[in-house]
């Protein structure tokens, strides 16, 4: 049996532009891909943590270091420029690879740019928590 995990999330990045014109997903500074580990074309969910709207797309790339989070679409009617946003995606686990498996968390400053990379910690007896361990900072 296979269980779905939390694999990798951005942070509290914030909406720089909305095109509803645009043939849909939410473009991502190549930077913010790179450290999350978070593919172009992969299925992301995402939590705009202003109006509370969850919505699941998938990721493409914006050019690295631009500081770009824009939703593209019918998704640009879920959140409007200076939003705040979570960005999530998923994968399986056998129970064996949950047993070291820590997500990747990737915080970004105000302008989107990558601030540092940590993963949450799983306790020994399996009880998982939200403190967060540095991994790498930049």
């Amino acid at each position: 049996m296979q269980r779905s995990l939390l694999l990798a999330k951005i942070h509290s990045c914030t909406i720089t532009d909305a095109n509803v014109n645009y043939m849909g997903s939410i473009s991502i500074d190549q930077a913010l891909l790179d450290a999350s580990g978070i593919l172009p074309y992969e299925q992301v969910q995402v939590v705009n943590v202003n109006n509370g709207e969850r919505f699941i797309t998938y990721a493409i790339a914006a050019p690295a270091n631009s500081g770009a989070i824009e939703l593209n679409g019918a998704a640009a009617r879920l959140g409007v420029k200076g939003d705040r946003l979570i960005i999530m995606t998923y994968a399986q686990f056998t129970p064996e690879e949950i047993k070291t498996h820590t997500p990747k968390v990737v915080m970004v400053n105000e302008q989107n740019h990558l601030r540092e990379v940590l993963r949450y910690n799983e306790l020994q007896n399996n009880d998982f928590h939200a403190e967060l361990i540095p991994s790498l900072h930049l």
